[in-house]
């Protein structure tokens, strides 16, 4: 760009560009809990072992970004803002607010599609992630801390990052230091085209400016078999694995669990 006035006049445009059809998520979800009784075992025995020893329900209230990819009604966002909810609300820009159904899901690549019961909405083109550059100037969208509308710009600081311990696990995200913050989760991350080439996942909480976006490209490829299919089918993995979850056992534990101590 060459000058200030014209590089202020683009992210602008943008904003009018994008903003319209970004949308803002509340989610309720029941949750159960008991100090006594470890989350893994309740992971691991599934839902219903542990219902008589006195757990706690509580209504937990979450919030998270998203973004509408068609005209009626169609929504993507992160799979963990969805995740377990009970009631899930999309408000539009502009004050109206719609039930949503999930309509597919995945918690291997974290994303979801929403649909509410509305037509000829304002929806986002997709551009294309494999061109993506270091460098690269994005502009993110979304909601951070219940903030509604919000913009921060900043450039594709690294590629094909990954999260997990595991080699090759997801090392396909985008870095950025586009500021995000929890509530942007789902939220579009574009170019200065205002094309969508990623998803707002994650932050390390431990540091400034470093956030991770999934990279659209994955969504296109797995979009037809997520409205479709309601899920993404991954190759089973023949590499065997062990789970060891270990806890120190006190005496209020043996007297809980009826165990020799």
């Amino acid at each position: 760009l060459s000058s200030d006035s014209s590089w202020e006049n683009a992210i602008i445009n943008v904003n009018k560009k994008v903003a319209p059809a970004v949308v803002y998520i509340d989610t309720e979800r029941t949750v159960k809990t008991n100090p006594m009784i470890p989350e893994f075992f309740r992971d691991f025995f599934g839902p219903g072992v542990f219902d008589s020893y006195g757990d706690r329900e509580y209504k937990q209230q979450g919030t998270g970004s998203g973004f509408i990819i068609r005209p009626d009604g169609y929504i993507v966002t992160n799979y963990h803002v969805i995740e377990n909810a009970d009631k899930i609300m999309v408000n539009l820009k502009g004050g109206k607010k719609y039930d949503a159904k999930v309509i597919g899901a995945d918690k291997k690549y974290d994303l979801a599609i929403v649909k509410i019961n509305a037509k000829n909405l304002p929806y986002l083109e997709m551009g294309d992630s494999s061109s993506l550059q270091i460098g690269q100037w994005v502009v993110a969208f979304g909601n951070p801390y219940g903030l509604h509308e919000t913009v921060t710009i900043g450039i594709i600081s690294a590629l094909n990052r990954s999260l997990s311990d595991k080699a090759g696990e997801d090392g396909y995200l985008i870095q950025t230091d586009a500021a995000i913050n929890p509530g942007n989760s789902g939220g579009p991350l574009v170019n200065l085209d205002g094309k969508v080439i990623g998803i707002n996942e994650a932050i390390l909480s431990n540091a400034q400016n470093i956030g991770f976006a999934i990279p659209i490209n994955l969504l296109g490829d797995n979009l037809d078999a997520l409205i479709n299919d309601g899920k993404i089918k991954h190759q089973t993995s023949t590499t065997p694995w062990l789970g060891i979850y270990m806890q120190d056992v006190n005496e209020d534990m043996t007297s809980y669990f009826n165990l020799p101590f």
